[in-house]
C-alpha cells in the first residue's frame, strides 16, 4: 500500500507538472483564485476543458422593484452578462459576484435575491445526508430493539451519538440536558457533514458551507436564543446584579455592563471560530495546488520536484483537514453546551 500510494503521488505530480509545463504555465492571481473557489456562486463549477467551463446552472430568484419576481436559470448569463435587465459577473467592489439591476437613470442596485446558490444546494445535500443517517439508525433500532448493538457504519454513528450526548451534552448541562440534546446533536452532525463534504473536490462536495459567515452566524444565533430565552432567574440576576462588591455595580454599573457585553461576545466567538478555521483550511489547500502552476516557468525537472512536494503536503493536509472537520464540530457543540449550562444556574444554597 505504501508503494502504491507513493507511485500514485509521483505519477500525479509528474503528470500535473508535465501538462502545466507543456502549456507554458500561466500567470495566476492566487488571492483571486482562492476567493473564487471559497465564495458562493450561482452555478456549480465541475471542470474546465480548454476554454470551456462545464458547470451545473442553478435557479436564480430575484425581485425587481419595477417588474416584480423573476425566476430563471443562471445559464442565461453564460453568453451575455445581462438578462431581463439584470447583470452578473462584470462588477467590482461590493457588487463583485452578485446580480445587480440597472434603473432607468443608469444606477445599479441589488435586488431582493433568494436564489438557490452553490452553498444553498450544499446545505440541502447536508440536510438530506443527516436526515437519512439518523432515520436509518432509528429504523434499525425500531426493527432490532434497543438491546442489540448495530455494526458497521450504523455502529460507528451510534457510538458517536452516545459519545457526544453522554460525555459532552449531559456532563456539561446536567439534569436538563434532554431539552437541548436535539439541537446540539443536530448542530454537531450538520457541521461535521458539511465540513467533510467541503473536502471532497467533486460534486456534491467542494462547497465552502461552514466557511460562509452567514451559515455560522445562524448557528451561533440559535445557540444565543437557547441560552438567553431559557435562562433561569439566577442567570439573569448574575448579569444585572452579580455578587461582587457594591462599588463595582453601583452607582456605575461596571460589572453589569461587562456581563451584558458578554452575552454577545460568546455567540460571536462561536461564529468567527468556525468560519475562520474552515475558510483558512480551504485557502491553504488551494494555495498549495497553485504551486504547480507558479513553478511551471522554472523548468520541467524543478517543477516536477516541487509538484511532488506540493501533492505530498496536500495529501497530508487533507488528513489534517479531516481531523479539523471533526474538531470544529466538537468544539462548537462543546462551547454551546457550556454556554447553555451557564444559563441554567440555580440559586446558591446557604447553610
Amino acid at each position: 500500500m505504501k508503494r502504491i500510494l507513493l507511485s500514485f503521488i509521483i505519477c500525479l505530480a509528474f503528470i500535473s507538472s508535465a501538462v502545466c509545463y507543456a502549456s507554458g504555465g500561466k500567470n495566476i492571481n492566487i488571492s483571486e483564485l482562492i476567493f473564487e473557489h471559497t465564495n458562493d456562486a450561482y452555478e456549480w463549477h465541475l471542470v474546465t476543458l480548454g476554454q470551456n467551463h462545464i458547470a451545473i446552472p442553478l435557479p436564480v430568484i430575484v425581485y425587481s422593484q419595477t417588474s416584480g419576481w423573476h425566476v430563471f436559470m443562471s445559464s442565461k448569463f453564460k453568453d451575455n452578462s445581462s438578462y431581463r435587465g439584470f447583470s452578473y459577473g462584470s462588477h467590482e467592489g461590493d457588487y463583485a459576484g452578485k446580480i445587480v439591476e440597472k434603473t432607468s437613470t443608469g444606477e445599479e442596485y441589488r435586488p431582493i435575491d433568494i436564489s438557490i446558490t452553490k452553498n444553498v444546494v450544499s446545505l440541502f445535500v447536508t440536510v438530506i445526508i443527516l436526515l437519512s443517517c439518523i432515520l436509518l439508525l432509528a429504523r434499525w433500532y425500531k426493527k432490532h430493539g434497543e438491546y442489540e448493538t448495530p455494526r458497521g457504519f450504523m455502529g460507528a454513528l451510534d457510538m458517536l451519538i452516545i459519545e457526544i450526548n453522554d460525555n459532552v451534552i449531559k456532563k456539561c448541562i446536567g439534569k436538563p440536558y434532554r431539552r437541548y440534546a436535539p439541537f446540539l446533536l443536530t448542530a454537531f452532525f450538520f457541521i461535521l457533514i458539511s465540513n467533510v463534504l467541503g473536502l471532497i473536490p467533486i460534486f456534491p462536495g467542494g462547497a465552502n458551507l461552514t466557511g460562509n459567515i452567514a451559515v455560522t452566524c445562524v448557528l451561533a444565533l440559535c445557540t444565543f436564543v437557547l441560552v438567553n430565552v431559557f435562562g433561569t432567574k439566577t442567570y439573569w440576576k448574575e448579569i444585572f446584579w452579580p455578587e461582587v462588591p457594591l462599588w463595582m455595580k453601583a452607582p456605575l454599573p461596571l460589572m453589569p455592563v461587562v456581563e451584558l457585553f458578554g452575552l454577545f461576545t460568546k455567540p460571536f466567538a462561536l461564529m468567527i471560530r468556525l468560519f475562520a478555521n474552515i475558510l483558512a483550511g480551504h485557502a491553504v489547500m488551494i494555495g498549495l495546488c497553485c504551486i504547480i502552476f507558479i513553478t511551471a516557468s522554472l523548468g520541467l525537472a524543478l517543477n516536477s520536484v516541487l509538484s511532488f512536494v506540493a501533492v505530498l503536503i496536500m495529501i497530508f493536509m487533507s488528513f489534517i483537514e479531516l481531523l479539523v472537520a471533526f474538531i470544529q464540530a466538537y468544539v462548537f457543540t462543546l462551547l454551546s453546551a457550556v454556554f447553555i449550562s451557564l444559563s441554567q444556574a440555580q440559586p446558591k444554597q446557604h447553610n
